[in-house]
């Protein structure tokens, strides 16, 4: 590193913008050209660009709760490695939540040192969602492959022995060596494109950059805080299970805000569960990190300067803070509702900042066997959205991914012509939504048909929340209408479990879907009685929910 020079506002914006126009391109590139429908459809997927010593520069505007896959994967690099072992062409690669800084196994993270002229500069890092024969138990051990971060190239060169070790875990090999290609040629593109921009700013002002960008986040996030009235607000609420027995799953937060820093404390949330909703501490983080960014000033910069005014306690081996070997597969969802408790605490501050619970889940379907038509093995995955909560002066979105979330649905065409399944219904759910002055948004309603016989068809994995707990509304709000899971053989309900596991599958099944809606915001009574009617007559809600919210109102 040269000597640093004094760098300008105005340039320090216009860098800003450059490399965060990287990270979105990279985004884009990754989407185009992925193998799976995970990632060219969906987009389950995030980038990020970190500077030379692991510091978060620009996360592109995909998945919140990825954020903690990359940063996590980076500060084990920088840990594990020395300098000197750390070369232009390497590519590193990792998904363990305990050894590799991810947070689930089917989230592979990709890191690519930067170098400029000879000198490492920054780390380009992808993660995208893999989704191959799900495997589910009471421990990590139990999930499948656990990768630390190790080097998949050396100095550009191909470590073999790595690749062939990953792929033998593997059913679909064909998806996961063209998905991770993509991953590659992602990285390659920014780290190019970040050489580009330091041969035009040179390398002192891009040094600089990174210094006083991490430092405008700090101070854009103190500032923010000091604006927040000081003191202690307190939220608790539930997961309503973990699918292994283990019921109303307790996540309470005390929030204290002092000066220009804020203190997330998690003490008193429950011990780390057998089932698959523990979260690791990288993903407690990210889940307080996107709360932030939500409720402060939206013009704070995302990088690890925006973190350091935010301190978090939590006990180890709780939920929010689990410890090896607690499984993390659908960690997701107990983010969610972290998430909830955050907003909730919030609006015991000022009910304006926040939204009411959505739907309070990543619900899913993991469908795998062969497909006759080809006959070969396939997994199909889709994560469904569900009614975001209302806020003071607006209705929550319809049938939307909310919070830590933000995937894309998988279009029903390009369903049935990837998988032997049908799509019979995908609508929005009849009076999900909470009632209110503002009403919480609509959860959806998927049903899937098996349209094939198959030996090994199995409905791997399923799963939502809110099924017994409401999502709660706010300032007199009324909670958003619960989810369910049923499947159906012959006409006849086989299993209303609402995280199924494991269920073998014949033709003609067929499992749906719906997921919660969300919380309204204020008392119904001030609701536009011309709004209510036309909701009424547009099927969104009927009589009974009229009845139920207690709406006087003739039809």
């Amino acid at each position: 590193m040269g000597e640093l020079k004094e760098i300008n506002s105005i340039t320090l914006e216009i860098v800003a913008n450059s490399i965060t126009s990287i990270a979105e391109q990279m985004g884009v590139i990754l989407s185009k050209t992925g193998y799976s429908t995970n990632i060219k459809e969906r987009k389950d997927l995030s980038v990020a660009v970190f500077d030379r010593n692991g510091k978060l520069l620009s996360l592109a505007q995909h998945i919140p709760l990825h954020f903690s896959s990359l940063s996590g994967a980076v500060e084990v690099l920088t840990q594990k490695y020395d300098i000197d072992d750390i070369h232009e062409g390497d590519i590193f690669i990792a998904n363990d939540p305990y050894s590799g800084g991810g947070s689930h196994l089917p989230d592979i993270v990709l890191l690519k040192p930067v170098f400029y002229k000879g000198e490492l500069v920054a780390y380009m890092v992808n993660t995208g969602h893999h989704a191959d024969k799900s495997r589910k138990g009471t421990t990590i051990y139990d999930e499948g492959l656990r990768i630390p971060v190790v080097k998949l190239y050396d100095r550009g060169v191909l470590v073999k022995d790595v690749m062939d070790l990953i792929m033998l875990n593997f059913q679909m090999k064909y998806e996961r060596h063209g998905d991770l290609n993509a991953q590659i040629i992602t990285n390659q593109f920014g780290a190019d494109k970040l050489v580009e921009l330091i041969d035009k700013i040179g390398l002192d002002t891009y040094d600089e950059f990174c210094i006083k960008w991490l430092e405008y986040g700090e101070r854009k996030a103190r500032l923010a805080i000091t604006e927040l009235p000081d003191g202690e607000y307190h939220f608790e609420d539930f997961l309503d299970d973990d699918g292994a027995g283990n019921k109303n799953l307790l996540i309470k937060t005390r929030i204290t805000i002092k000066g220009d820093s804020i203190t997330f404390d998690f003490t008193g949330t429950c011990r780390q569960v057998s089932g698959p909703y523990n979260c690791v501490p990288c993903a407690l983080k990210a889940t307080v990190y996107y709360s932030m960014m939500s409720i402060l000033d939206n013009t704070i910069p995302a990088n690890s300067g925006f973190f350091e005014s935010i301190n978090i306690i939590a006990e180890p081996g709780s939920l929010v803070w689990a410890t090896e070997p607690a499984p993390t597969g659908d960690r997701e969802t107990t983010a969610q509702r972290i998430a909830d408790v955050i907003f909730g605490a919030f609006a015991k501050m000022d009910p304006t900042r926040v939204v009411a619970a959505g739907n309070g889940a990543m619900s899913f379907f993991s469908f795998s066997g062969t497909d006759a038509r080809s006959g070969q093995p396939y997994i199909y995955v889709e994560t469904i959205g569900g009614g975001s909560g209302a806020r003071y002066n607006k209705d929550g979105l319809d049938a939307v991914h909310v919070h830590m979330t933000n995937t894309s649905n998988l279009p029903v065409e390009a369903l049935e012509m990837e998988y032997p399944l049908m799509v019979e219904k995908y609508a929005l759910s009849e009076n999900s939504c909470g009632a209110g002055k503002y009403r919480g948004g609509m959860g959806i309603i998927r049903t899937i048909r098996i349209l094939e016989e198959s030996r090994d068809t199995m409905l791997v994995g399923a799963a939502t929340e809110r099924a017994v707990i409401r999502p709660w509304g706010l300032e007199g709000g009324q909670p958003g209408g619960k989810a369910s899971i049923k499947i159906y053989r012959d006409g006849k309900v086989i299993s209303d479990n609402p995280k199924p596991r494991n269920v073998k599958l014949e033709k003609d099944d067929i499992v749906e879907m719906i997921t919660a809606g969300a919380g309204g915001y204020g008392p119904v009574s001030e609701r536009d009685p011309e709004i209510i009617k036309r909701e009424y007559k547009e099927g969104i809600i009927d009589r009974q929910w009229i009845e139920n919210a207690g709406i006087d109102i003739t039809l």
